[in-house]
């Protein structure tokens, strides 16, 4: 009799399971095509799921302890991806503006944060974590609107990734401080407990202790094990060595040093990506993130009560502005103290409008210790599903917005009166040079690999070069080395004004076409002389590059086309001459025809 009782309850479990997995998927697919449709972030739709199954409405009810469960699991999964993808040096390449603009930014937002808790009665601890939720953005939100406005490659979408690396950082800095947050508050009645001064040195031990033996045992450990089980040539035992890394790490940082899921992830995935064989387990680990991500965003939903934003529309309202006012107009501001152009700051400011993921982390890791409660939970997810959803409108207003603030000359002159004078200096040497050497010279926009390679051979080809970079290390560099360069957004033409009408050649090495075109027409204005060679991403942008007066240009998915039949006929055996012929046939099958082939 036990034992079929006991099947029983396993059987009902199991199903409650399934179920409830069923229909977090099925809502979240549904609502997910919807927004889709809708040209809107699908983590809105992937909320709207949870809410529609959720306690709050009417319907099917799913299994609020085991979308919790499963949440968790997502939780780790999102943090260890973030951790397998940091990158030390996209964050270097723009840290002048992103380390001092990030660190201002979130401590502004987290005070705005900490205000609007103590107006509506919260204690500090508890609005410290809510304000520094309201502080980070959603990386995948953000990347998807540079990605769709194509300025994910621009100097402009460079600083707002950037931006965005120091906001992560900060969030795994947090996730340390909640639990010794936790610890201070202890069973909140109590008169013994301890307070922060005492426990936040001994969470600072644990996690020196941990980082200590991660660095220097698992640093050399786990890309070992990961090396070993690659060459054992088992797909399978590859992307379970990738779960194991993510999960038991995971646990047992929690289980041993008393730090969140989230922060044992994070440093999982760093250790993981210190591996050769680091991009494959990216590969394993996306299609498992994004299922559990899915079933993480739902059981968000699941908790929020839409009957919130009838009963504390205030505090909503409190929270949207800081989100869609506070953190842009921070943003703004310290990007033109900085001295980074208008552009710039629009680009940051409307990107960081929005709160994700990383603010449901740390909602979740603070409810789970008791420093949140459903309220501040239900702030952050209607807050989430409001700037989620504004945020594509929003970035399709940042030229608008640049053209309007250009018409005001006394706001154009105070957001970009440093970055002006900033470019003035930097460039002095160079415009001295200029002047004073009226030599054929070549232009070359951007300086990276592409850009290095073609100096490389104008300039030993005889060939005076001058560099247009938004980089100010590499314009830096270059001029101590007596190169000229100029610093500046070559978009601008005012940037570049002094060089056009002498130069030969205008090659644009940058990949991404904002304001490119406009540049072509400007410079063939100037001199009409000027041979104009652009890098292009896509062969449906050569009807347009022609139009505008571009003498040639070079388009990745045709050199893509190209290389790889290159390569296949190379394997084959094909020879030399056949390779040529099927590699020109290839190319004007894409493009015009090329005269250097014909």
């Amino acid at each position: 009799m036990l034992d079929v009782s006991i099947s029983h309850t396993l059987a009902a479990t199991n199903l409650t399971l399934i179920t409830t997995i069923a229909s977090a998927f099925t809502a979240a697919w549904v609502f997910g095509i919807i927004t889709q449709r809708l040209r809107l972030s699908p983590i809105v739709g992937y909320i709207l799921g949870g809410i529609a199954i959720g306690p709050h409405t009417p319907g099917f009810v799913g299994d609020l302890d085991l979308a919790h469960q499963l949440a968790e699991i997502g939780v780790i999964l999102l943090m260890f991806g973030v951790g397998l993808h940091f990158n030390l040096r996209d964050l270097l390449a723009v840290r002048h503006v992103a380390i001092p603009g990030a660190v201002g930014q979130s401590l502004i937002a987290t005070l705005l944060g900490i205000a609007v808790a103590a107006a509506f009665g919260w204690q500090l601890r508890a609005g410290l974590v809510f304000g520094m939720a309201m502080a980070v953005a959603s990386t995948v939100v953000l990347l998807r609107m540079l990605l769709d406005n194509r300025m994910l490659d621009t100097p402009h979408g460079h600083v707002a990734v950037g931006w965005l690396i120091v906001e992560d950082i900060f969030t795994v800095i947090v996730l340390v401080l909640i639990p010794a947050l936790s610890i201070a508050t202890g069973a909140e009645s109590s008169p013994a407990a301890a307070s922060l001064w005492k426990t936040l040195p001994l969470a600072l031990v644990k996690l020196c202790a941990m980082l200590a033996l991660m660095m220097l045992v698992g640093a050399r450990v786990v890309p070992w094990i990961m090396v070993q089980v690659a060459r054992l040539r088992s797909r399978e035992l590859f992307t379970l060595t990738v779960l194991v890394m993510a999960i038991a790490v995971a646990a047992a940082a929690q289980q041993l040093f008393g730090a969140s899921l989230a922060l044992g992830a994070f440093l999982a995935g760093m250790l993981v990506g210190l591996s050769p064989v680091s991009q494959q387990a990216a590969a394993d680990a996306l299609p498992l993130r994004d299922a559990f991500a899915v079933l993480f965003f739902a059981s968000v939903g699941m908790i929020f009560d839409p009957g919130f934003l009838i009963q504390q529309p205030l505090l909503v309202l409190c929270g949207l502005g800081i989100i869609l006012i506070g953190k842009p107009l921070t943003a703004l501001v310290i990007v033109a103290v900085i001295g980074y152009p208008v552009r710039t700051g629009i680009t940051v400011a409307l990107g960081l409008a929005q709160i994700g993921e990383f603010s449901f982390i740390l909602s979740e890791v603070g409810r789970s210790n008791r420093l949140l409660d459903e309220t501040a939970h239900n702030v952050l997810v209607a807050c989430a599903l409001v700037s989620i959803t504004l945020n594509p409108l929003l970035f399709r207003l940042a030229g608008p917005l640049e053209r309007w603030i250009q018409r005001r000359p006394a706001a154009w002159r105070l957001l970009n009166h440093r970055a002006a004078r900033r470019e003035r200096r930097m460039n002095e040497q160079t415009g001295r040079e200029l002047e004073r050497d009226m030599s054929p010279l070549a232009v070359i926009v951007g300086y990276g690999p592409v850009g290095q390679t073609v100096d490389a051979l104008l300039r030993g080809s005889g060939r005076q070069t001058v560099v247009v970079d938004l980089n100010m290390d590499t314009v830096q560099a270059l001029t101590r080395e007596g190169r000229l360069a100029l610093y500046g957004d070559a978009y601008n033409i005012e940037v570049m004004h002094q060089a056009l009408p002498r130069a030969t050649h205008l090659v644009i090495t940058l990949p991404h076409s904002v304001n490119r075109n406009p540049l072509i027409a400007a410079a063939k204005l100037i001199n009409p002389q000027i041979k104009v060679f652009v890098r292009a991403r896509y062969l449906a942008e050569q009807q347009d590059l022609q139009q505008v007066g571009a003498d040639a240009a070079c388009y990745e998915e045709a050199e893509a086309a190209v290389a790889l039949a290159r390569l296949v006929l190379f394997d084959q055996g094909a020879d030399p001459q056949t390779i040529r012929r099927e590699t020109i046939r290839i190319r004007q099958q894409f493009t015009a025809p090329d005269p250097l082939e014909s």
